[in-house]
């Protein structure tokens, strides 16, 4: 059974009134919040002594050079030395870290599933992460992984971080707590998170069971993409990410801290909670985001753009324009182009594109993608609609037309993404979906006109 999260755990900082209740707008910010008056310094991040004995420590998520830095300081009841003890290997074994390459497994094709299912067995955050695929490499900080997480039972005692990389989150069902060191972030269907490297959490069950993906980022930090010509506005503005106030834990109970470290997983035991940040100041924290109000832009004339203006978050890469990852949304929208193919066209091309389903058809593939699905489409092999899609794209009348009920998303990468044997063996792999292409006709009589 589950334990019921309890709200009032963590002592938090005085609500922000309205839509930001909880949280603060902006992203990327200098944020400033403390949960109990006078906890944060002023005019300076490191004095003699703190107020209320609290400890002043630095969480940096980049180089001390970067340009620019990433990072926040910290007001704690303990400093984090005190939550870090001997630490004992442990196994998690369906959670899987790149290079992850199974001889016995083929990653070249194209690939689709049905949801994994839910079990009768208690899953929590750790336990319940299903690794799908993986690309690059952990120990150089290149690449990504993306799993499918299932989760029916909250962390009791027991917290968790990644030094390896920062996660987004997808839910897709059920709703969950991020109980953080900086604060707390309550996740629902239609919303993401983002949880940087090295932030204690403990994941809670609001509404279970839970499921939903994780992209897990190895290198550089999530961005907002340049609009470029698009200009100042639409796609993802950044008062939409919040960012949570301050809360804390003051507890003495004795406490599992698990780490994740270059693919690998260690636990520590410690006497309380480590969630004592009664107030922080800095621009590395976590966020959540609405994905309701990301404004997608196209064409209102002709042609077809490049999914490329769907982009929510970005990823950089060391080659200018080519993403280490590119995470897309396909929602609701208008089509109004004239004379066009409006789906996604026939491609292929050197970014490899996972796919998962949030809610609803989606257009290129009507049938089979259901909610809680994924599909892989890796570097150069091509995709595009299947049979049905293609004609009814062809030959439909093109007046204004509204795609409803459908949310759709990818994990983009310019890597290979290598199958997992769960994901190749275990999930619920659709052995036909190759086949959707295969009643394609040709067209082609060596005559003129259209056909």
């Amino acid at each position: 059974m589950n334990r019921p999260a309890d709200p009032h755990k963590m002592i938090q900082a005085p609500s922000l009134a309205g839509p930001n209740e909880g949280y603060m707008p902006g992203f990327a910010n200098d944020f400033e919040t403390e949960a109990l008056p006078g906890a944060l310094p002023q005019g300076m991040n490191s004095p003699q002594k703190c107020n209320y004995g609290l400890y002043g420590e630095q969480l940096s998520g980049t180089a001390f050079t970067a340009d620019p830095p990433e990072r926040t300081w910290t007001y704690r009841i303990r400093p984090s030395v005190k939550h870090s003890h001997r630490y004992q290997k442990i196994d998690l074994p369906h959670w899987k870290s790149a290079p992850c390459v199974d001889p016995d497994v083929i990653s070249l094709g194209q690939y689709r599933w049905d949801p994994v299912p839910h079990s009768d067995e208690g899953l929590t955050w750790l336990t319940g992460m299903r690794t799908m695929t993986t690309a690059g490499d952990v120990n150089t900080q290149v690449g990504m992984a993306s799993h499918i997480y299932l989760v029916t039972e909250s962390m009791v005692d027991s917290y968790f971080f990644s030094a390896d990389s920062e996660l987004l989150v997808v839910p897709q069902e059920g709703r969950l707590r991020f109980a953080t060191e900086l604060g707390i972030i309550d996740l629902a269907p239609q919303e993401i998170a983002i949880i940087p490297r090295g932030l204690v959490y403990r994941v809670e069950v609001l509404e279970g069971p839970c499921r939903g993906f994780v992209c897990e980022n190895y290198g550089q930090k999530f961005e907002l993409p340049g609009r470029g010509p698009i200009g100042a506005n639409c796609m993802a503005n950044p008062r939409d990410f919040k960012a949570p106030v301050a809360a804390f834990e003051d507890r003495e109970t004795p406490s599992t801290v698990t780490i994740k470290w270059c693919g690998q997983f260690h636990e520590t035991k410690i006497g309380h909670s480590p969630l004592d940040v009664v107030a922080w100041h800095g621009n590395y924290a976590p966020f959540k985001y609405d994905l309701t109000t990301y404004c997608p832009v196209g064409a209102i004339l002709f042609d077809h753009p490049d999914p490329s203006i769907f982009t929510v978050l970005t990823a950089p890469s060391g080659v200018p324009g080519t993403a280490n990852i590119d995470f897309v949304l396909f929602r609701e929208r208008w089509m109004v182009a004239e004379n066009t193919f409006r789906p996604p066209w026939y491609h292929k091309n050197i970014m490899s594109e996972l796919m998962g389903n949030i809610y609803g058809q989606y257009d290129a593939k009507p049938q089979g993608f259901v909610p809680g699905g994924m599909s892989l489409h890796n570097m150069m092999l091509p995709h595009g609609p299947d049979k049905n899609a293609f004609e009814g794209a062809s030959n439909s009348n093109l007046g204004p037309e509204k795609l409803e009920n459908t949310m759709s998303f990818m994990f983009e990468t310019r890597f290979p993404q290598h199958l997992t044997a769960f994901a190749a063996k275990d999930a619920p792999l659709q052995d036909d979906y190759i086949d959707c292409w295969s009643d394609i006709e040709k067209k082609f009589d060596g005559t003129p006109g259209l056909k």
